[in-house]
């Protein structure tokens, strides 16, 4: 699922939905889930709430610490995904399917990607 991916340095991902311009779907990267190790707890906003780039719209708490997800674009949240929050440990086994965290809808202007990486960018760049 990695084409067409774009990743924030906090390893956030964004994806833009095939069918569907200006509707966009965010999760947390592999190597975030790897980093984090065993998730035990997903903690996300409701639909309908709106988020500034880089604001913080999730929790995540593992075995290890919690960690506060943020939000690669700016964007208002029209899904969440209920699965994860009922089994946080999908998480740990398909971060960039199924496991993916909220989804939405927005009109960030160019700018906003300005400082996203593309997947194997961010694999190199980031992870090393």
């Amino acid at each position: 699922m990695s084409e067409g991916m774009l990743c924030s340095k906090t390893h956030e991902y964004i994806l833009e939905q095939e069918d569907d311009k200006g509707k966009y779907i965010i999760g947390l990267t592999d190597y975030a889930v790897e980093q984090l190790g065993d998730i035990v707890f997903v903690e996300l906003p409701d639909v309908g709430s709106s988020f500034g780039k880089n604001e913080a719209f999730a929790t995540v708490e593992s075995v290890k610490a919690a960690s506060e997800i943020y939000m690669p674009i700016s964007g208002t949240i029209t899904e969440i995904n209920e699965s994860i929050i009922e089994s946080p440990e999908l998480l740990n086994e398909d971060p960039l399917g199924n496991a993916w965290l909220v989804k939405v809808e927005s009109s960030a202007d160019e700018s906003e990607f300005k400082d996203l990486l593309d997947y194997s960018d961010y694999k190199e760049e980031v992870v090393g």
